[in-house]
């Protein structure tokens, strides 16, 4: 089992930045592949983000690629989502999950295990 606890969101203007943070529990968090997914009032839950249970492979969607960068400490069980240069579309609910033995191929919401109980983020304009 695998408790993911995110933090960092909050209210932004935009072209400013945030950095959320996901720390999940227990022994095997370096054989899950994570996700950031996002969710705005009334749409869908959205892939942003996948890093690879190794680390060594990343994918982002269309609409934050350049701007968002994932990374994973698993000595800190924590992986980081960098949001730069953030806009009013970015304005969501943000979701961390896991997935044991992850790929950047996952990127549907019901491909994953585990998940955080979302932080807010909002981007004024």
């Amino acid at each position: 089992q695998v408790q993911l606890v995110e933090s960092g969101g909050g209210l932004v203007q935009a072209g400013g930045s945030l950095r959320l943070s996901c720390a999940a529990s227990g022994r095997a968090f370096s054989t899950y592949g994570m996700a950031w997914f996002r969710q705005a009032p009334g749409k869908e839950r959205d892939i942003v983000t996948v890093i690879s249970w190794s680390g060594a492979a990343t994918y982002y969607a269309d609409s934050v690629k350049g701007r968002f960068t994932l990374s994973r400490d698993n000595a800190k069980n924590t992986v980081y989502l960098q949001m730069n240069s953030l806009e009013p579309e970015d304005t969501a609910v943000y979701y961390c999950a896991a997935r044991p033995g992850g790929s950047t191929r996952h990127r549907f919401w019901n491909e994953y295990d585990y998940w955080g109980q979302g932080t807010q983020v909002t981007v004024s304009s």
